[in-house]
Order: structure tokens, then C-alpha cells, then sequence
């Protein structure tokens, strides 16, 4: 037998192609195994990223919308001021327009839902218009400063701004027309675009009458049926506590009642409304009748001065700020600022709210947007009168002024939506041609 050495470059040559052979092997291997768990895959676009299904896409186009209303290529994901037109914007498969693939653009991210190998997608970004943009155009903004005495003037073409928790809200006040909305098979009056974008609207019933039963709910309510204790004055209340959440008032049941059947059967509506804004039921307290709140009161049966009554009543200085937003801005999911005490987003309209379209408590006011005719509850503590035994709330009187009673009589319920700050909407927001949500 002959053994024949090989030489060290021949030896050399054979292990690396006998690696190169191996390495490709595993590679096929690992590659058949994994193909059938790949359900997305993803690559960047420097900023954002395209997420797609198992498919071979050839190509993406992208154009972005400019300040003349025109469309220039792009080749980054806008990170934010714009949204995806889902109705210019379509795929191609093999040449041939294909509709039915799903498309989303969320988080500086584009996703999108292709199935078929060559795939061509163009892809249409519009420049946000947000509500506040439409609500906002030409309107001329001012500033208020006394609120002592009634506003009855007509202010259309004006919106007003003050700082609230969140930056600043823009209100309506006075005798303004402009400020419809049409939302939810309802019409409703635009309180205030709230500091963190979103919309305040308090409810006008099925019709544009501006006064009449008809801009509240079919039945009225009792705040609280029972009145002889500090804990009614609470939207939410629990024996013992100046700010306790145990059980909801009698007021805040038919509000939640109205809302399951009316708004939470379809989520058309649901996804416009904010669950992060909250309401302000401020239940800051005092024993004096004439000094600032400080919580040394607001259980049981004593003397109790809250704070809206200090601010309204005494100074005539609304503010928009909650003053104890950890234990009485109520919200749903607790995302912001507040707790998590609702169980449905809506609310009522607060007393500083009232004062800021230009109610004055104890001043009628027959010419500002709030006036119905009628008796409606707000969601503020005014007093606990321990000589009567009377828990009070401010509610906006027939006569229009901001006013208060004791808990247990019955007076209209109109309840306040927060929608979010980036509905789209349409209209002038006049009785004829309201603002309508898209």
C-alpha cells in the first residue's frame, strides 16, 4: 500500500472548502426550519419602519404633503405632524391595484399588511389638521380678566385663552353662536379646547333649541338623594373622607347609564372620545367662610366651605386648574394626571367653567350660550351647612345664573364629553352647519 502525504496548501484548500460546505448546510437548515414562524418582518426607513408579512416587496414610494396642498417624494416616515392618507394611498400586486391591503401608520411606524411577492406600495402623508386648527381658524384670540359681572355680549369671530393645568385652553363665552357640534346622532355647545388639545362639549339634546327640556336628558336627577352629610357634595364620595371614591353619586349613575346606552354601544364613537382628560370635581375645603381652602374640613357634619365657593363666590377668580388633581380630577385609565375612579369618560360642565363663558353666581343671564331655561346641575361643591344639615352643589339656574341649592332636588343633567385632540373635523361650526366629527 502506498500512503501519499498531501501537501500543506492542497491540506489548507480542503478544510476551508470542507467549512464553507458545512456553513452552508447549517445556514439551509436553520433557514427551512424558521421560514414557517416568520410572521412579520421589518426593516428601518432611517426614521420609522416598515413592518409587512411574509412577502417579497419590490418597492415602496413615499410622498409627503406640503403647505401648497401638494404631494413631493419623500424617503423617511414623517416622525409626527402628519397622517397616513389611507384613501390615496394603495399597493400594487404584479401591476394590479389591490385595495384590501390593510395599511396603518402609528408611532413613526408604517404598517402594512402584505401577503403576495411582488408588492409596490405608495404611500400619501397629509399634514395633520387637528381640531383645535379648525375650531381656532379665524378666530381672534383675547384675554379676560374680570369676571365679576355677566358677559351677554355677542362674541362670534372671538375665542378666549386661559392657562389650565396642561398649557392653554381656548373658550367660548358670551352670547356665541359658533360653537355647534354634531357628534353621536346628538348636538352639543364646545366649552373649551382643553390644554392638552382635546375638546370639551357639554350635551344640547337631538336639536338646536337652545333653551327647553330638550337640551338635557329626558329625566332629571337628584346630585346626591341624600343631602345631610359633607361626603354628598361628591361626584364620587365615601363616608369619612373629604375626597373618597367608594360609591358614585346619584347624578354620576345616570350620566353612566346614559352613556353605556348611548355612546359606548359603538366604538365609531368610543375611539373620538379621550379617556385621559379629566373632570375636575374639585373638593378642596375649609371651615372658614372666607379663607382659602386647605382641607381642614369636608367630613362629617361640620361647617364646610369648598373651593369653587371661595373662588366664585367670594373673588370671582375662576381658574381651570384642578386644585387637587391627585385626588379629584377624575379620569378612567389613569394615564394622566388624576385617578382611575370612572368608569365612563364623561362628566358634568364644573362652576369655573360656567363662570368662564360668563355666568356670575347670584347674576342672571339670559344671553350667554349656557342660558336654557332650565335647572341644570354642575359637578362643583359649594357648602356643607352644618346648622341645616345641608350638603350644597352649584347648579346653573333657569334664569341663567350660577347658582346654588342643597343635593336632593331635581334639576336637568346635560353631561360633558372630552374628545380627542386629533379628530378630524368638518363644518363652521354654526347651528346650520355645526362642526361635525368625521
Amino acid at each position: 500500500m502506498k500512503i501519499e502525504t498531501l501537501k500543506k496548501n492542497h491540506l489548507t484548500r480542503n478544510i476551508i472548502i470542507g467549512v464553507i460546505v458545512i456553513a452552508l448546510i447549517t445556514t439551509l437548515i436553520l433557514n427551512f426550519t424558521r421560514a414557517k414562524y416568520r410572521v412579520t418582518e421589518s426593516f428601518p426607513l432611517i426614521n420609522g419602519t416598515i413592518t409587512f408579512n411574509n412577502a417579497d416587496l419590490n418597492v415602496i414610494a413615499m410622498y409627503q404633503e406640503n403647505d401648497l396642498g401638494e404631494y413631493e417624494s419623500i424617503n423617511t416616515v414623517p416622525v409626527s405632524g402628519y397622517t397616513l392618507n389611507e384613501t390615496e394611498s394603495y399597493c400594487e400586486v404584479n401591476g394590479e391595484k389591490d385595495s384590501t391591503i390593510p395599511m396603518n401608520y402609528e408611532n413613526e411606524k408604517v404598517y402594512i399588511g402584505i401577503n403576495t411577492k411582488g408588492t409596490k406600495c405608495y404611500l400619501y402623508f397629509d399634514i395633520q389638521v387637528l381640531a383645535s386648527d379648525t375650531i381656532l381658524a379665524g378666530k381672534t384670540i383675547q384675554e379676560r380678566t374680570d369676571f365679576s359681572t355677566t358677559l351677554t355680549s355677542n362674541t362670534n369671530g372671538t375665542i378666549y385663552q386661559a392657562p389650565d393645568g396642561d398649557g392653554t385652553s381656548y373658550y367660548f363665552a358670551g352670547a356665541n353662536t359658533e360653537n355647534w357640534l354634531s357628534f353621536a346622532g346628538f348636538y352639543w355647545r364646545i366649552i373649551r379646547i382643553n390644554g392638552d388639545g382635546t375638546v370639551r362639549i357639554i350635551y344640547n339634546g337631538t336639536s338646536t333649541s337652545t333653551t327647553g327640556t330638550s337640551t338635557q336628558l329626558a329625566s332629571t336627577s337628584a346630585f346626591n338623594s341624600t343631602r345631610t352629610d359633607n361626603m354628598y357634595v361628591g361626584y364620587m364620595y365615601t363616608s369619612g373622607e373629604v375626597h373618597g371614591l367608594g360609591r358614585s353619586s346619584t347624578i354620576k349613575g345616570r350620566v353612566d347609564e346614559w352613556y353605556q346606552d348611548n355612546i359606548a354601544t359603538s366604538t365609531d364613537y368610543t375611539n373620538n372620545i379621550s379617556t385621559t382628560t379629566g373632570f375636575c370635581g374639585d373638593r378642596t375645603s375649609t371651615t372658614s367662610s372666607s379663607g382659602a381652602p386647605n382641607d381642614t374640613g369636608g367630613t362629617g357634619r361640620t361647617d364646610t366651605y369648598y373651593g369653587a365657593r371661595y373662588r366664585l363666590y367670594t373673588n370671582k377668580t375662576p381658574t381651570y386648574d384642578c386644585p387637587d388633581p391627585d385626588n379629584d380630577l377624575y379620569t378612567v385609565d389613569g394615564a394622566g394626571i388624576g385617578n382611575e375612579a370612572l368608569t365612563y369618560p364623561v362628566g358634568l360642565i364644573t362652576a369655573d367653567e360656567v363662570s368662564y363663558a360668563g355666568g356670575v353666581r347670584g347674576s342672571n343671564n339670559t344671553s350667554y350660550y349656557l342660558y336654557t331655561n332650565s335647572n341644570y346641575w354642575t359637578m362643583s361643591p359649594y357648602l356643607f351647612d352644618a346648622a341645616y344639615n345641608d350638603a350644597y352643589v352649584f347648579y346653573v339656574g333657569s334664569n341663567g345664573n350660577l347658582y346654588n341649592n342643597y343635593v336632593n332636588p331635581t334639576y336637568g343633567v346635560r353631561p360633558v364629553l372630552n374628545l380627542k385632540a386629533d379628530v378630524q373635523l368638518t363644518g363652521s361650526g354654526s347651528a346650520s352647519d355645526p362642526f361635525a366629527v368625521n
